[in-house]
């Protein structure tokens, strides 16, 4: 069995609703898709460390100093949810490759290819994931009574 990573894709290719639905054609460019993804990812990770332990300032101003912390503090807390995408960014490399993506894991249809390239770790269809939503809209809601 051909790995996904080894398929070579058409210049250009983008999946079509005419293929097979999750072909290995279709499920490499989705895996090619996240790995990019990921590497973006950690490279900005990665600059981030270095930036931060390269900053060695000395502030006579606490509100200078009071900035820079605020800053630092936002950024560590993008790069902590960035660390959770790619946790999920390579589970779902890992469903790709067990044949196991693009259905809804609540009701089992077809994500579909454009919601996919939109959103390509996503786990459940439109319809699942706006009742999710409409749930929790509620329990927050009854929480906030």
């Amino acid at each position: 069995m051909t790995k996904i990573a080894d398929i070579v894709l058409p210049q250009g290719y983008r999946p079509s609703e005419e293929e097979a639905y999750m072909e290995p054609r279709q499920r490499a460019f989705f895996h090619r898709l996240l790995a990019e993804w990921k590497k973006q990812l950690l490279e900005e990770a990665t600059k981030t460390v270095s930036v931060m332990t390269e900053e060695k300032a000395a502030f006579a101003d606490p509100a200078d100093r009071a900035t820079l912390e605020t800053d630092r503090n936002f950024e560590l807390r993008t790069r902590d949810r960035e660390r959770k995408l790619i946790s999920k960014i390579e589970r779902t490399m890992e469903a790709i490759e067990a044949n196991d993506y693009g259905y809804c894991e609540e009701c089992g249809v077809e994500i579909g290819l454009r919601r996919l390239e939109a959103r390509p770790v996503t786990d459940q269809c439109i319809s699942c994931k706006t009742r999710a939503e409409n749930r929790e809209k509620v329990v927050r809601s009854y929480e906030d009574e």
